[in-house]
């Protein structure tokens, strides 16, 4: 398997260095702005910062910096382990922007820190990973092989929603997983949707991986 890089490596470890720093001062902007709430659904400070993480924004990010972080640590990395967890990453941050741009980005009128912290999470961060990972690669990391280990966080993540719900007072993440409103039958058809567009994704992530590689290789 060839790995390559665009441009100087040096560039492509900057990128993917400031792409997981973004990620760290994402995620403690929204816990600060977390904290300055008077009110929530839950009735304490630690209960309502420590519910961010269930979040799929909030898991994906966090993916998005491991493995950039990784990364700018040392580009020549090409363990099956990292390339689904990679995978992973660019799906899942590729899912929240795309989803939270569809669905729920007029759902609040945010200020101050909370704002700054959602165009960090949904918007800057997103773009930050999918643009490193065209520019960057590394190319040859995606294969069809590694994609049903990348449905792992996803899938995951699904189910510790559904099973945390009825156990945290019926807390859902989102509208399009809130069985209370919804119903099951409703979820399951919006969960189905998004497997799809998520499986619609991995393939093209191959594909492109596989094309950009082959023009590398011919430049």
């Amino acid at each position: 398997m060839r790995v390559g890089f665009r441009d100087d490596p040096r560039l492509a470890r900057a990128w993917f260095a400031l792409t997981a720093l973004t990620v760290a001062v994402a995620i403690v902007v929204q816990a600060r702005a977390t904290l300055q709430l008077d009110e929530g659904f839950f009735d304490n400070d630690l209960k309502r910062v420590l519910n961010i993480f269930v979040f799929f924004t909030i898991q994906s990010n966090l993916l998005v910096g491991a493995t950039t972080g990784a990364l700018a640590i040392r580009l020549d990395r090409a363990s099956t382990a990292f390339r689904a967890v990679y995978l992973a990453a660019i799906l899942d941050i590729t899912v929240t922007g795309v989803v939270f741009q569809i669905a729920l980005a007029d759902l609040d009128q945010l200020q101050g820190k909370a704002a700054a912290a959602d165009f960090l999470l949904h918007k800057a961060i997103p773009a930050m990973a999918v643009l490193g990972w065209l520019v960057f690669g590394p190319r040859g990391l995606f294969t069809r092989r590694i994609v049903p280990y990348a449905t792992i966080v996803p899938v995951a993540w699904v189910l510790f929603t559904l099973a945390r719900g009825p156990l945290a007072s019926d807390f859902y993440p989102y509208p399009f997983v809130d069985v209370v409103d919804l119903g099951y039958a409703r979820v399951l058809v919006n969960i189905v949707v998004i497997t799809v567009f998520f499986f619609g994704l991995a393939a093209g992530a191959v594909a492109l991986d596989r094309r950009l590689g082959k023009v590398a290789v011919a430049s």
